[in-house]
């Protein structure tokens, strides 16, 4: 009996687990209309900032006499999980919630929305490629890739707030 309610309470923890863990990664996809878009382009910033450390770790771990393998692969993970981290805000955020489709007759709506939606789908593949090289051009592209949607989604007002908090 003993045994039955531990293995209970120890599902039921598991099932805590999955449900909180499974919020970190989109936002709550209801119409709750309480959005942090200048936020999230400060995250996905902060996560190029640790892909790059990772990736000089990486490199520089890698060219030690006697190489660390247990920190190797902890860096290893450390810029694959930042660059999915990255995939999965422009995914479940941008993508799916603050980008609308548009009128396709509308031109100059269509232009607007398929500048944000092709801009965002390069930092989804640039974010994959952190994930398979060490090449510090991809996260200076990433960077690069971020401050062109900001100026495409972002009023001049919004932009000179992100400015102020770099």
């Amino acid at each position: 009996m003993k045994q039955t309610f531990v293995n209970k309470f120890v599902l039921f923890l598991l099932l805590i687990f999955i449900l909180s863990n499974s919020s970190l990664f989109a936002h709550c996809q209801i119409p709750c209309g309480i959005y942090g878009d200048q936020m999230r382009i400060m995250i996905l910033k902060e996560h190029v900032t640790t892909i790059e450390k990772s990736m000089n770790k990486i490199i520089e771990l890698s060219k030690a006499e006697s190489i660390n393998y247990n920190q190797l692969v902890r860096w290893v993970n450390n810029k694959d999980q930042h660059a999915q981290e990255m995939q999965d805000i422009v995914t479940a955020y941008f993508l799916t919630q603050r980008i609308k489709p548009v009128d396709l007759t509308d031109k100059e709506a269509y232009k607007s929305y398929s500048e944000k939606t092709t801009t965002l789908q390069q930092i989804l593949f640039y974010a994959m490629k952190t994930k398979q090289t060490t090449d510090l051009k991809h996260g200076a592209k990433l960077t690069e890739l971020i401050d062109q949607f900001s100026k495409s989604y972002f009023s001049a007002e919004d932009l000179k707030h992100l400015k102020e908090h770099k």
